[in-house]
């Protein structure tokens, strides 16, 4: 079966059951995971959408594809994302939505835009990719919004090679959803109700899925190891800003940035990344250039994100994967602080 196969229903419960939530649907990508989260609710073209500017492409565009206007808030200081005491003064009588996104692992202040969702009555719909398997005050990621939408890219810390979900605790949205991913059509009837698309995942990709959530425990594990090194060698340091550990959030230690900052050293992120480069270490400008800089954005009101901007020109996500050995991790650490102190 290529839609909805055993393997698609199993990973799909066994999902259920991991992240505690009561409705999964898989699909075959994240992004059209989150393009169809935005379809459901038919909102009307030219409605906004409050997000950030500081994530990869895909949360800005999954917006624009369905006829919707990114309206950008800027970040906090501390764990960069989403400011949400920044939200209700961007609120305007077209905004439908509000969607944060999970960042580096570290979880959007998801109470509080509760609160301002709930008071202006928005929805509310997370861009998960970086937070899979993180929990706050003991509640799965997943159970927060009015979905959470997770990426099972193969860079992701749980991955089905290619992939992604939709979570969410509405019967409700359960069925569309299902209609929307398969060309419009209610499953093992006749009837085309929607305009929809091909998002379904294959039982290949599920069948990878399967196999790599019996071993996820250990994957994070290993991960652990590598950004404890990280910030064993690298926190204190004149010039290197790190992301603030979430006290009452358990991390899935997705990834690791350091923001290099000229003010208290002449280093630029530039000559750290040169660097590396020049001793095999590849790393990433993650997430260079805002997308509010994009020129699919040119059109859209100048959005007012000083800190955003300020974090995305000097950002570098250092390599962060379960079967990378704490050895490079030192050796990584010794060359930036060289080139720091010199």
């Amino acid at each position: 079966m290529t839609h909805t196969g055993p393997k698609h229903v199993k990973l799909q419960e066994e999902l259920e059951k991991f992240l505690n939530v009561k409705h999964v649907e898989l699909f075959a990508n994240g992004h059209l995971a989150m393009e169809l989260a935005l379809n459901i609710f038919d909102f009307p073209k030219g409605s906004e959408v409050i997000t950030t500017p500081f994530t990869f492409g895909s949360t800005t565009q999954a917006i624009l594809r369905n006829g919707l206007v990114p309206v950008f808030c800027d970040i906090r200081e501390d764990d960069f994302t989403m400011d949400a005491e920044k939200i209700e003064a961007l609120i305007t009588d077209k905004t439908v939505a509000i969607l944060p996104v999970h960042v580096y692992g570290n979880m959007c202040d998801v109470k509080r835009i509760d609160e301002i969702a709930k008071k202006h009555n928005l929805k509310v719909i997370y861009d998960g990719a970086h937070a899979f398997d993180e929990k706050l005050d003991g509640v799965d990621s997943s159970n927060f919004g009015d979905f959470t939408m997770f990426s099972f890219h193969a860079t992701k810390v749980f991955n089905t090679v290619e992939g992604g979900c939709l979570t969410f605790n509405s019967d409700e949205y359960k069925q569309k959803l299902i209609g929307l991913r398969q060309f419009g059509q209610i499953v093992h009837t006749d009837a085309v109700p929607y305009i929809g698309t091909n998002a379904k995942m294959t039982e290949v990709h599920a069948a990878m899925g399967l196999c790599n959530l019996r071993h996820l425990d250990e994957y994070l594990a290993r991960r652990k190891a590598v950004i404890d090194t990280y910030r064993a060698r690298l926190s204190g340091v004149p010039g290197i800003k790190l992301s603030v550990v979430q006290e009452n959030v358990r991390s899935n230690y997705a990834y690791f940035p350091i923001v290099v900052e000229e003010k208290d050293t002449s280093v630029t992120r530039e000559a750290v990344e040169k660097a590396l480069m020049d001793i095999g270490v590849f790393t990433r400008r993650y997430f260079y250039p805002l997308t509010s800089d994009f020129e699919c954005c040119a059109d859209l009101p100048k959005a007012d994100v000083p800190y955003a901007k300020y974090v995305s020109e000097r950002v570098l996500a250092l390599p962060c994967y379960s079967d990378l050995d704490v050895k490079d991790v030192e050796r990584i650490c010794d060359k930036i602080l060289e080139v720091v102190k010199k």
